[in-house]
């Protein structure tokens, strides 16, 4: 059965973009749950939407449309947080709101909704392109090469900030590469389980992975690899029951969050 599934390119591209950007989430996804910013990509899903609706509307790609849209956005959104001095989860939802409501604005305007919109809101993974496997492939090569060469600057900016900032780390910069490159991950990750599910995998599989890990090396490979296991037998589960990828995903991700809060709980007991 699973060298039959196997067989088909489309199982294949979707599979390999799957996995690229579910490791490239889940790394970004561990540092934005510990500097409490992990609505930021419930907010970037939402701004989504007005790339797909401007591409839409004139029958360009969605993903080359989006990508400017959503990383203007979030750094819309730590301006906001730095001029008028609130709190990121405030300039999140500003921002968030404003990008769903234009967006329902131009698909009005278009037309309605459409069965290529409604394969953007949900999730369409089997219908991913090779150059959308290469962008995916570009990006998770970028995040592991920042984690390469800035894997102390991104760890004490992450962890204490104004330490961080007396030992000369640019923390501004930090963050702001950090929100951009999770605006990227937002928008390739859309085809993947759908605009109105992006969020649950830059959270889930690091939230999984911080309750079964001992160090913060373990956290990053753990989340990496529940986020591609997740991938796979979330398409193998909707391939074999005829149901929707991305919630199908998520639902695994869901899965193994669970598995690792039992786990977790149990190992408390035996220490006890």
């Amino acid at each position: 059965m699973m060298s039959g599934f196997l067989a088909y390119g489309f199982v294949q591209r979707g599979l390999l973009a799957g996995s690229l950007v579910a490791a490239a989430c889940a790394l970004i996804g561990v540092f934005l749950v510990l500097k409490r910013l992990s609505l930021i990509g419930d907010g970037m899903s939402h701004v989504c939407l007005t790339g797909v609706a401007v591409a839409l509307l004139t029958s360009s790609n969605p993903v080359y449309m989006s990508v400017p849209v959503v990383v203007l956005s979030s750094l819309g959104i730590m301006k906001i947080t730095q001029k008028f001095k609130i709190y990121g989860d405030a300039a999140i939802g500003i921002v968030s709101a404003a990008g769903l409501s234009v967006g329902l604005l131009i698909t009005a305007f278009a037309g309605g909704f459409n069965t290529d919109l409604l394969g953007y809101l949900f999730g369409s993974i089997l219908t991913v392109s090779w150059d959308e496997v290469l962008l995916c492939g570009i990006l998770l090569a970028a995040v592991l090469g920042g984690l390469r060469f800035f894997y102390r600057d991104l760890t004490s900016a992450c962890f204490d900030e104004p330490f961080a900032r007396t030992r000369g780390v640019p923390v501004r910069i930090v963050n702001t590469a950090l929100v951009a490159v999770t605006s990227v991950a937002v928008v390739l990750a859309f085809k993947v389980v759908g605009i109105f599910l992006i969020s649950a995998m830059l959270i889930i599989p690091p939230v999984s992975a911080l309750l079964v890990s001992h160090t913060f090396k373990q956290v990053l490979v753990c989340a990496a690899c529940f986020g591609v296991a997740s991938v796979w037998l979330g398409v193998y589960l909707s391939f074999l029951f005829n149901i929707p990828s991305g919630a199908t995903i998520i639902l695994v991700n869901l899965l193994v969050l669970a598995g690792c809060y039992i786990y977790a709980k149990v190992g408390e007991s035996d220490a006890r």
